[in-house]
């Protein structure tokens, strides 16, 4: 795996706002990903409001409650949802802080179906049960807002993601498809369907695609304003 540990954060895509400093800025963030998102989670008690992920919650309501596995669960709030609905749901992520607020929250809240694990994501991919609880799929893998700005081997995780997936089991990418207003990103590449199924390359015998779209939603930036975004959005149901 060389040097660096991997991973990436899903969260509610609706970071809790904060003053803008008064002191000099930072120093740069660090390019280690372990220390880039440690500092990230340390740079405030709360990074994310909480909530589900709207996308992922208006896909899932009705969905027969089974295993689930959640990529990048940063602080939880979407594990904390799926818990509250009945699922058996895990959740991973690199930072050992988020995992922590994570679990406080599951305790505080009392879902017993809620658990995670602080792990490196690219390590998972290599074996994945070794790490995420035992041999059994899932009926359901997600990964919302799986993308970083630091050193990520995303397309080989969302690969074994799909192979995580137990036969009538979805897998559910939801990813940011284009930089919002207030990002100093808008030069980068993102993801969109056709790149999500292309990376995937699942055999189309095995896997039928419900879902594979570009979807508009209402968001909060860091100060509270409110913005459209877009989402990239796919889900593929096994066979």
């Amino acid at each position: 795996m060389g040097a660096h540990q991997h991973g990436a954060h899903a969260h509610d895509s609706h970071p809790v706002p904060h003053p803008a400093p008064l002191s000099e800025p930072h120093d740069p963030a660090p390019t280690d990903p372990i220390a880039f998102w440690e500092q990230r989670y340390g740079s405030a008690d709360r990074v994310w409001s909480g909530s589900v992920n709207r996308t992922l919650a208006d896909l899932a309501e009705g969905w027969t409650p089974g295993r689930a596995l959640d990529l990048g669960s940063g602080e939880g709030g979407d594990v904390h949802w799926l818990a509250e609905r009945g699922w058996d749901a895990t959740g991973i992520d690199l930072s050992s802080t988020a995992v922590a607020r994570a679990q406080l929250a599951a305790a505080e809240r009392r879902l017993e179906g809620a658990h995670f694990i602080a792990a490196d994501l690219g390590r998972w991919s290599e074996d994945p049960a070794a790490i995420d609880g035992g041999a059994a799929p899932f009926d359901l893998v997600t990964a919302s807002f799986f993308q970083s700005p630091v050193e990520l081997p995303r397309e080989r995780i969302l690969r074994a993601a799909a192979d995580r997936v137990a036969p009538g089991g979805r897998l559910v990418l939801i990813a940011h498809a284009a930089a919002p207003q207030w990002s100093s990103h808008h030069d980068e590449d993102f993801p969109t369907p056709e790149t999500e199924l292309a990376a995937l390359e699942l055999a189309e015998d095995a896997w039928e695609v419900a879902v594979a779209e570009v979807r508009e939603r209402d968001g909060r930036g860091p100060d509270g304003t409110q913005h459209r975004l877009s989402d990239s959005v796919v889900v593929a149901r096994r066979r």
